[in-house]
């Protein structure tokens, strides 16, 4: 008993700083999906639709999310635009965004929309980070059943892994596997549990809110679980120089 109690008591002392982390953080951290306009009596059901997550960096205007996220076409013929909704409950708003750059061998792509500018997160991407480091991220993992309503998890960094696991022969190589072993990067493995709405969430640091990385299951999960016939409840993260490198193409005038 008094072991679970130590345990509790550390947890709690761990993580002290993290309740006004997400107060900083909540504003920059946005619903990435579409809207189709409502036209008469045969309107869609739903207008809106909540793709993923992403988080505002740069210059208060740009977006980092998963390319996985914004890569299904729009119904551009009936008028479906890409969307970033900010805020939350009944103050959210809807701004139309525009895809800027994406990096499809990191899954991540980078929105810019159009209002005012919300504050940036900060981007970490020169800090090694090491097994056991508290982390947090922040998202949208059941969508719009409750409304805009970000939610918080934490957890740690429990592995830096390779994003794709050796095979035991060539006839077990996935074509995703054989893709991205030509180009092999670490991923972060997470003892925390991300939703599929929380694609494209920020991952930070529970003291500093510095984006250590981003929420990315279904693109890893591809490589790293191929042989899997039950993918595991494993979260995985693409770590932040990837999230940099992408900022840093769109030149100084876009930042």
């Amino acid at each position: 008993m008094a072991i679970f109690l130590t345990m509790a008591i550390f947890a709690d002392v761990v993580f002290a700083g993290l309740p006004d982390t997400i107060a900083k953080v909540k504003a920059s951290v946005v619903g990435v999906g579409s809207v189709l306009p409502v036209k008469g009596p045969k309107a869609v059901e739903s207008p809106v639709s909540l793709r993923g997550t992403g988080f505002v960096v740069g210059n208060g205007r740009l977006v980092v999310t998963n390319f996985h996220v914004v890569q299904k076409p729009l119904n551009e013929a009936a008028g479906e635009r890409l969307t970033i909704f900010t805020g939350e409950g009944k103050v959210a708003r809807a701004y139309p965004a525009r895809i800027v750059r994406t990096d499809a061998a990191h899954d991540l792509a980078l929105l810019e929309f159009n209002g005012g500018r919300h504050p940036p997160m900060v981007l970490n991407a020169t800090r090694l980070v090491r097994e056991g480091e508290n982390i947090a991220f922040t998202g949208f993992p059941i969508g719009l059943v409750l409304g805009l309503q970000p939610v918080t998890h934490r957890g740690i960094i429990s592995a830096v892994t390779p994003i794709v696991m050796p095979a035991l022969s060539a006839k077990m190589l996935t074509p995703e596997q054989i893709k991205r072993a030509r180009e092999p990067f670490n991923v972060y493995q997470l003892d925390a549990t991300a939703y599929p709405g929380n694609s494209g969430s920020p991952v930070y640091d529970v003291e500093t809110g510095e984006v250590l990385a981003v929420i990315n299951s279904v693109f890893v999960k591809e490589t790293r679980e191929a042989m899997l016939t039950d993918p595991s409840n494993i979260s995985y993260a693409i770590p932040a120089i990837h999230i940099q490198s992408l900022v840093d193409s769109v030149g100084p005038g876009q930042q």
